[in-house]
C-alpha cells in the first residue's frame, strides 16, 4: 500500500499568519509554487494560501495586500491528509474537495504536502483520468 508520507514533498515552507500578502506573494514567487500552507506562529496549519486567493480576495476586492494577512485568508479548517492514509483515500479527497494539493499532517504536525502530479506518477492513467475530471468540475 502506497501512503501520502511515501509521494509528499516534506518540509514545507509555511507563510504564517500574520505575514502580509506582499510578503506571502514573494515566497510564492521564491519557491516558485502557487500555493503555501498558512501556519500559526507555533506552526499549527490554519489553511492554504494560493496566488489566486490573493488576487481574487485580496486585490480584486480592493485591499491592501501590504496590509491584509495571510491569516486573514484562511477560512476554516484546511482540508488535509494523514501521513500514513492511502492514497487512493488522498485522491477521494481531492476529488470531494476539487483540490489539487493536500497538507499531509502526522498528529497535528505539517509533515509535507501530496499534490495531483506526486499522485499522478504512482496511480494508473484511468484513476488519473478521473481524479482530474472531478477535480475540475466547476
Amino acid at each position: 500500500m502506497t501512503v501520502a508520507r511515501d509521494l509528499m514533498t516534506p518540509d514545507p515552507t509555511c507563510v504564517i499568519e500574520n505575514q502580509t500578502l506582499v510578503e506571502a506573494a514573494r515566497m510564492l514567487r521564491d519557491h516558485d509554487v502557487g500555493s503555501l500552507p498558512i501556519c500559526s506562529k507555533d506552526k499549527r496549519l490554519r489553511g492554504m494560501l494560493t496566488d489566486r486567493d490573493i488576487v481574487v480576495k485580496c486585490i480584486a476586492s480592493g485591499g491592501d495586500p501590504n496590509t491584509v494577512t495571510a491569516g486573514s485568508l484562511a477560512d476554516g479548517g484546511p482540508i488535509t491528509i494523514g501521513a500514513d492514509d492511502d492514497i487512493r483515500e488522498a485522491l477521494e479527497m481531492m476529488q470531494q474537495y476539487q483540490v489539487r494539493r493536500l497538507p499531509v499532517v502526522d498528529g497535528h504536525d505539517l509533515v509535507g504536502i501530496l499534490s495531483q502530479a506526486d499522485v499522478a506518477r504512482a496511480l494508473s492513467a484511468d484513476e488519473i483520468g478521473h481524479t482530474v475530471a472531478e477535480i475540475s468540475e466547476a
